[in-house]
Parts: C-alpha cells; structure tokens; sequence
C-alpha cells in the first residue's frame, strides 16, 4: 500500500495514500472534533463543519473528515480561526437545538454535548425560538421514534440506513432552512419500509432517534397486585447490559442481571435462553423434514424480526424459504399463557409477560397480529438493554455490586447453544450441533464450528452429518450482506442448505436497542463474553441436553412439529412489497 508523508501541527505523520485528514491525525492520535464522521459508515458527508482545518495553501477551512491527504501537506488543527470557527459551528446548531438536555434520552452519552465541552463553548449568542413538538415527533412505529427538532443533520442515519442495510427508508428533503431528514413523502416511519432494526439509533449522535419507551407501562404492571408478571432476557443483554452501569464492555453479567429484576419487583424471572434451546429443537426438526422431503431449501432462520419484515418488503416471493419457527421471544410468550400458565395455575389473562431484548424489531414483533396462539398477546411489553438500564438506576440499585442469583424454574435452564444466538454464526452453530446428533446419534468432533463465528460479512462452511452428507450453510449478518444472499437464492444460485441471517451487524449483541456506543470493538467484546458462556461457564452445550426441554415435550408439546407445537411455536408471514402507501391527500 502506497503512502504518503504530511505534516500535522508540526508533526511529522505517514498515511495511506487517499485516507482523510481526519483519518491520518487519528492515527497520529491528533483529536479533531467531528460529528457526521463515524467509523462504521464508509461513506463521510462532510455536513457538520465541526472538524475545520487549516491546510496551507488553501483559501478557506478544510473539513478533515472528506478532504485527501497528499505528499507535503501542512495541516494546522489548533489554530485560533480553527478554534473560532469550530466554536461558531457548534454554537449554530446548539442555537437551532431544544434545549432539553437534562430529561433527553442521550443526556450524558450525547455527542454534540462532548463536541460543546470539547471546543470549549460557554454561551450561545444567538436568540433561540422554542420548537412546537407538533408535526416533528413522529411517534408512529412501535419501535422507533423520530423527534426532528433534535435533527442535526449530519446524515449518519441516512448512511447506515442506505449503506449497511440498504432499506434507504431516510434520506434528506427539501432545501435551505427547511431541510430535514424523512421517509419519502414525508410519511410517517410506520408507512415506510423501515425494517424497525434501529441501527439509525445507534449511528444518531444526539436524541433525534430513539425507542419507544415501554418503562412506565411496565413499572405500572409491576405495581398492580392483580397481575403476575414474569420477565424474559435475550442472550446478548447479559453480555452488554454491565455497560450501562461503566462496566467493561463485554462483561458477562447473567447473575447480576437476574438478582435486579427480582429486585424491580419481577415475580419470576425466566430466560429467553430456554426458548432458544427450544427454537433449535423445532428448527433442527424442519431443516431435516425439507431435506427428507424435498421442501423448499435453502431453509433461512427466523429469529430475528427485522430481518424478517426486510424479507417481507423486498423480497416476498422468496417468504417460503424461512423457517416457520417464531423467535424464540414469541415462543416464550405463547408458552407463557399456557405451559407456565398451567405450570403455575395462573390464569393467563392475570400474566403479564415482560422481554428485555438487544433489539428494537422486537417491539414491532410482539404487536404483529399473529403473535396470539395463547388466545392473548405472546408478549405484553418488550424493553431494551437501554431502558432495562433505566429502570435499574431509576430504582436505586447498585448493579456493580449485585450477588449473583439463579433463574426460575420451569423456564429458567439453557444450555450453551441457546447463549450463542446472541452473536451471528450462533444459531447455526447450535442447529448444526443438533441436527448433527439426530442424524447420527453421536456428537460432532467438535462442538465449536469456528468457520461461521467472527465479523466477516458472509460466511460459508460444510459439515459432514451422517447419512446426509455435507450439509453447505451461510451466515449472513447486517441486511446488506443478507441481499447478497438473497439474490443468489432467487438467482438459482445458492447451493445451502441453511442459511443464518440476522439483521444487525454482529447479530443481536449490537441491536438497536443496545448500550450507546457500540462499535466493532464492542462487538467483539460482547461475542466473546457470550462464546466464554458457552464454553466455559455451561455444563451442556447442546440445545437437545435441556433437562426442562425434554420436560416440555414430554408434559405439554410431546413432539417437535407435533399438533400443539404447530399452534403455539410456528407462524406465517405477510407480503408486504417494497410498494410505498399512496401520498395522503393534505
């Protein structure tokens, strides 16, 4: 790789040749401010202003972000017009900004706060016109909301929307003042192809993209003495939710996390990984069943709703390759109203049934309308990592410092297989460890597949089951990669017999609904707490091992894609097309 040789703030830096200055200046460890520049979009637009320069030779301030090193460059980053300019920039935007930092959603993790206090502003000079919170909070999808008044328009989201996803649901419209980011027409984000993934939180620097909170509907449920209400946690949240409380990322906080929820008052505290274990089972059991009977293969996973509702828009002739399998929040749910319900004697109309989950589709997931086999609704309320850290602080709770405590019973024990889903390569490594010993009665060689583990886009492996002869898979994480595999597939060119697809790059420990930042580091951090679970910490490390499964099937379901199994853990999905609601007429 060529590079080239610049000086910044007579420092003497070597780059590659077409990094930014902003670029060469980080590998220098030179801080220069910015807020539309972030690592995980490749694609910079430069709209902020925030990271002015001066580069001598040049008339004006350079933004560092977007402008090429070149041999002999001499870039000043600290100079008084720097200063000066930087300082205007951020007051101009902090000017055109609610000022509701102390009760905003990203009050002390917000970026444009750091930026104020990095340039050292003190006061803002300029009138400031209150925003009327009519027409610029969009509060229409159950996952998401979209409060433009906090819009900086630094087109972070726009990016990671169009780019990594490719859904390309917001993009910027109209022109000068009036500018602001939207989904086409103007409509609001329910009526649009959004995917409800939520990857635009977590790339949106200030309060302008958040959650729809859920905490007081929760706190009121856990206050009313007529209700049972049990909880359910993801198996990415133990690996992040630390993170809340300043812990390192990647801190593995699965006791801890339990003895909080009894103490937010939670009657019993269950684990998602415990449908996870279950989702496996019924997976493993379809996979095989197409294969033996010549269904319609690739089979594609079906845990993960965002990436279901992005198979719904684009590509709904292709509906028939997923698995019938609902999540294993939702097969929780339905065993919630019923199994434990029974278990229990509880009528299930008195049971309130509470997720903690990594992910905002989650949310949209739990209203779809045939998420109900119990005669109820699955899932009452679904919380993120984020709010779940709010409830905790908002009760005084002293999470670092927790004793670590056991789930309940009859829904509390998992095995390894059922932590893994938290990260991409998860699921289909713990399919393939249980479809390997129904086929042949034994145990793969080794339980770890390495090849569908890691960060890579796309990932392919074979493994030899028995009988069947090598099974071809794929992993594909983050929505670009999964059209890549989606195209092949209606292509005729895909020769897998199961494919994994998740909708967050890195799979779930980095959805939308995850502590604030995360990035690739985090995402490694997080994954290697949840694979340190499964190898390490777990006794039984395959799905079919769970003692409270075979208890399951043997007391309540009897059989994989038995009758009972059919109603309460299957379900079917809708085609939407990527066709767009005809404008409203004003």
């Amino acid at each position: 790789m060529s590079t080239v040789k610049l000086t910044i703030d007579n420092r003497p830096v070597e780059a590659p040749a077409g990094a930014t200055i902003l670029e060469a200046a980080r590998s220098a460890g030179i801080k220069i401010p910015t807020l539309c520049a972030w690592p995980e979009i490749h694609h910079t637009p430069g709209a902020c202003r925030v990271c002015m320069t001066e580069v001598e030779g040049q008339r004006s301030l350079i933004a560092a972000c977007v402008f090429p090193v070149s041999d002999g460059m001499v870039v000043r980053t600290n100079t008084e017009k720097v200063r000066k300019a930087r300082k205007m920039v951020v007051e101009l935007l902090l000017a055109n900004h609610p000022q509701e930092c102390n009760f905003c959603v990203r009050n002390g993790s917000c970026e444009l706060q750091k930026v104020a206090e990095f340039v050292g502003l003190k006061e803002i000079r300029f009138p400031y016109t209150p925003f009327p919170q009519e027409g610029l909070i969009d509060r229409s999808s159950p996952s998401i909301v979209r409060d433009n008044r906090k819009c900086i328009e630094c087109h972070r989201c726009v990016t990671v929307c169009e780019q990594i996803q490719t859904v390309s649901v917001l993009t910027p419209a109209h022109r000068g003042s009036a500018v602001k980011v939207t989904p086409a027409f103007d409509l609001p984000l329910i009526e649009s192809n959004c995917v409800a993934c939520g990857q635009c939180i977590l790339a949106c620097p200030v309060g302008a993209l958040y959650e729809k909170d859920d905490v007081e509907q929760v706190w009121a449920a856990l206050q009313d003495p007529t209700k049972h209400v049990i909880v359910q946690e993801a198996p990415a949240i133990r690996a992040a939710l630390g993170e809340e409380f300043g812990m390192p990322p990647g801190s593995l906080v699965t006791g801890k996390m339990t003895a909080a929820l009894r103490r937010l008052g939670f009657d019993k505290v269950f684990d998602t990984n415990f449908t996870a274990d279950l989702t496996i089972i019924e997976e493993g059991n379809e996979l095989l069943k197409r294969v033996k009977e010549g269904g319609t293969l690739p089979m594609i996973t079906s845990c993960s709703p965002g990436w279901i509702k992005f198979c719904e828009h684009f590509y709904p002739e292709l509906l028939p390759h997923l698995s019938t399998c609902k999540s294993p929040q939702q097969m929780f749910g339905a065993l919630a109203k019923t199994y434990y319900a029974e278990f229990a004697g509880i009528d299930p109309k008195n049971i309130v049934s509470v997720s903690i989950m990594p992910c905002t589709a989650k949310k949209f997931e739990a209203q779809r309308p045939e998420m109900a086999a119990s005669g109820y609704r699955d899932v009452d309320y679904v919380l993120t990592t984020r709010e779940l850290g709010r409830m905790i602080r908002e009760a005084g709770i002293d999470f670092e410092n927790l004793a670590d405590e056991d789930y309940d019973a009859p829904m509390g024990e998992y095995t390894g297989a059922g932590t893994i889903f938290g990260a991409t390569g998860g699921v289909m490594e713990a399919a393939l460890r249980t479809v390997y010993a129904v086929v042949t009665g034994g145990n793969l060689p080794s339980l770890d597949i390495t090849p569908v583990r890691g960060l890579e886009g796309v990932k392919e492996a074979s493994v030899k089951v028995g009988a069947l002869g090598n099974v071809k898979v794929a992993v594909a994480h983050g929505l670009g990669n999964a059209r890549k595999l989606m195209d092949k597939i209606r292509d005729g060119k895909a020769d897998y017999a199961f494919i994994e697809v998740m909708c967050c790059p890195g799979g779930c420990i980095s959805g939308g609904g995850e502590p604030i930042p995360t990035n690739n580091d985090i995402r490694v951090k997080r994954s290697q707490a949840l694979y340190a679970d499964d190898g390490k910490v777990q006794k039984k490390r395959q799905s079919h091992e769970n003692e409270s499964v075979k208890k399951l099937y043997d007391k309540f379901l009897k059989e994989p894609l038995g009758h009972k199994s059919h109603e309460l853990l299957h379900t079917h999905y809708t085609k939407r097309g990527t066709e767009l609601p005809q404008r409203r007429e004003k």
